[in-house]
């Protein structure tokens, strides 16, 4: 059974901690991103989730992030499998949207 709650990792060295997920699925945390274009310095930022339960453990699950140092937010939608040795390993896919001034750049927004 995936358990979401503590402290994940990823390749980039960004880490989030995560509540535990209650009864309905959600749950909720900070994200210490490793990794930013913007020209602020880089704060944890709060991130809000819910959680698919699923009988064989590997739960698909999604979080929104709302960066503090930037005027942007990111969208995840994940999976996790358990690993070699029982280890649980997350795969993300995100997305990030960010601010623009008009809508003829909004083509550039998202990421």
């Amino acid at each position: 059974q995936c358990d979401l709650s503590g402290w994940w990792e990823n390749e980039l060295g960004s880490r989030m901690h995560t509540s535990t997920v209650d009864s309905q699925g959600d749950f909720s945390g900070e994200y210490h991103s490793a990794a930013s274009s913007a020209q602020k310095p880089i704060e944890p930022s709060p991130l809000v989730g819910s959680q698919h339960f699923d009988k064989d453990g590997q739960c698909t699950f999604g979080f929104t992030i709302n960066w503090k140092f930037s005027n942007s937010t990111a969208v995840f939608v994940s999976q996790c499998f358990a690993g070699a040795g029982r280890e649980e390993v997350l795969q993300t896919t995100w997305l990030l949207r960010e601010k623009v001034n008009s809508l003829p750049s909004n083509w550039k927004a998202t990421r």
